[in-house]
């Protein structure tokens, strides 16, 4: 079966303002609004075109967190994912972590494309997409802004510091997405509704032969420092002297 394999992350929403807790311990979640990572958003919405253009039979989304992630997976579902696989932990999981749960997970399903956003919001890893690529043994693209689906190829372009690169890459493969590359759709009361009859299966790390660890450990969290108010000047001299004051030039 033609099928796509999506993955997605719970990560608080980028519309809110990010606290950081007093303790300086982590950053301040509860009551905090929580949606799908931007990024994921976007390969799924790319996952559901290529389905629509009658290229894949069944899209399945998969995200790895606690209980409450089932909320972003359902969401998933009302966009138009056929199921959902939800791998239930309340371990730390790195990107390391993930990209082997994945792979076990691409094991199990055996899907033409897996498809992932480029870097989660939280942690700006970027590094799960490229980590599955190799633990697949399969040909990556990343970064995409277009992606065409062909007779056992993907063309993707992607977006590079000099402009836009062209990628031809045999399926099966990884293909992690770009702001550019689509609009997601919006997600209707009906769609909702349906949603909830979808399948959505649970499992453990455990019995995809993974077991999280942290190879990392956060020592503390800090804001950023505040900014200091801007200062109007008259002129280009008097500009010059400001910056001369501050000794930011000779």
């Amino acid at each position: 079966m033609n099928r796509i394999l999506v993955a997605i992350k719970r990560v608080v929403d980028y519309n809110v303002r990010v606290r950081v807790k007093p303790d300086g311990t982590g950053v301040v979640t509860d009551g905090v609004k929580m949606s799908i990572n931007p990024f994921d958003e976007i390969a799924l919405e790319e996952a559901l075109r290529i389905k629509e253009k009658g290229q894949a039979q069944e899209v399945v989304v998969v995200t790895i967190g606690p209980a409450d992630c089932q909320q972003q997976l359902r969401t998933a579902l009302a966009m138009g994912a056929d199921r959902a696989l939800h791998v239930q932990t309340d371990a730390v999981i790195e990107p390391l972590t993930a990209a082997r749960i994945f792979k076990s997970l691409i094991d199990r399903e055996q899907p033409m494309l897996a498809i992932l956003g480029k870097q989660a919001i939280d942690d700006d890893c970027n590094q799960t997409g490229q980590m599955l690529s190799a633990l697949w043994g399969r040909p990556q693209a990343t970064f995409a802004s277009k992606v065409e689906i062909g007779d056992g190829v993907a063309t993707v372009t992607r977006e590079i510091d000099a402009g836009l690169e062209t990628l031809e890459i045999d399926l099966p493969a990884v293909i992690t997405t770009d702001l550019r590359l689509n609009e997601p759709r919006y997600v209707k009361l009906p769609d909702i509704m349906k949603a909830k009859k979808k399948p959505l299966d649970v499992l453990e790390p455990a019995a995809l032969g993974v077991t999280p660890s942290e190879q990392l450990k956060a020592i503390r969290y800090e804001p950023p420092p505040q900014r200091s108010k801007g200062v109007m000047v008259k002129d280009a001299q008097e500009l010059v002297a400001a910056l001369r004051s501050k000794g930011l030039i000779q």
